[in-house]
């Protein structure tokens, strides 16, 4: 016979979910609105801001953020037509291809990020304290390392 969940595991699963299912859509809506990307498009940008020379691997890009390579192929093409990204034959394995962040999509890393930290900032960590941070850093943690993260 399967066990259901307590109350308390119950009633913070709920909420977890409510999290998961409408934090997505606050951060998308942001960044359309504001910066005409979607999150995934931003993420993907701001991966590349991050790596030495604005350049990574499909394959490290991937794993980054979280995504599958027709997934994140589709996404760099998008990228590419607006001159964000530029893709390149690997030069220590030309079976592989790079992601290079343009200057333009410097650029609109640069515009874009505060408009993005400042809904991170007041929709997840307005609400929290420093120990409610620290807590939920612990807590995700756990959770991604469970996730094999």
């Amino acid at each position: 016979m399967t066990e259901w969940l307590d109350d308390a595991q119950q009633a913070a699963w709920r909420k977890l979910i409510e999290v998961v299912e409408l934090l997505p859509g606050t951060l998308d809506a942001q960044l359309r609105r504001d910066a005409d990307v979607s999150h995934f498009e931003y993420l993907t940008l701001a991966m590349l801001s991050e790596a030495p020379e604005r350049t990574l691997r499909m394959t490290a890009l991937a794993e980054l953020t979280h995504a599958t390579l027709p997934r994140l192929s589709h996404v760099v093409s998008r990228l590419e037509q607006r001159g964000f990204v530029e893709r390149t034959a690997c030069p220590e394995d030309r079976r592989a291809t790079n992601v290079t962040l343009t200057g333009s999509g410097w650029t609109k890393v640069v515009s874009t990020a505060p408009g993005h930290v400042d809904t991170v900032r007041g929709t997840v960590f307005a609400p929290l304290d420093g120990e409610d941070v620290a807590d939920l850093d612990r807590i995700m943690a756990r959770i991604l390392e469970r996730l094999g993260r």
